[in-house]
């Protein structure tokens, strides 16, 4: 049986294993004060949301997603990251995720969801049936030039 639910103060080590096993897919590393730090964020703050999704009462996938303002829309809802243990895959983990985000952010005001994932992710034979591809769309982030100092106003 599977069942959905936010995080509590007692999945701090499950969650946390989730969270490892995503940074390691993904090859991304950090700190321990990182995961604190998201830890805390995940409980404390009510715009950041954190939950887990447990097959027989094993946690087997975690989401973390934000709301937010939009200039011309309602309020939005970015599912920052979703992740489900290998073990647990192809059983309906990650649609069951995505649909419980959804009706919880339409719940709070915030209807519009999306997310961002890599071009040959293998997620993405899930999310092109759940989703909308934006073709054309081209995700940028700002680079930063260490050397430069910043302006002043």
């Amino acid at each position: 049986m599977m069942e959905i639910d936010f995080l509590t103060e007692a999945d701090r080590a499950d969650w946390e294993t989730l969270a490892r096993g995503k940074d390691a897919y993904f090859q991304v590393e950090r700190g321990d004060d990182d995961y604190e730090r998201t830890w805390r964020r995940l409980l404390d703050d009510q715009r950041i949301r954190g939950i887990a999704a447990r097959l027989d009462g094993r946690m087997v996938g975690i989401a973390h997603y934000v709301f937010h303002a939009s200039v011309w829309y309602a309020g939005k809802c970015y599912l920052a990251d979703l992740f489900v243990d290998a073990e647990a895959r192809r059983r309906g983990v990650a649609t069951a995720v995505i649909e419980w985000v959804a009706r919880d952010a339409e719940k709070h005001g915030f209807p519009g969801l999306y997310w961002n994932t890599l071009k040959d992710a293998p997620a993405r034979a899930l999310y092109d049936k759940v989703g909308k591809l934006h073709q054309g769309l081209i995700h940028y982030a700002y680079r930063r030039d260490p050397n430069q100092t910043p302006t002043q106003r």
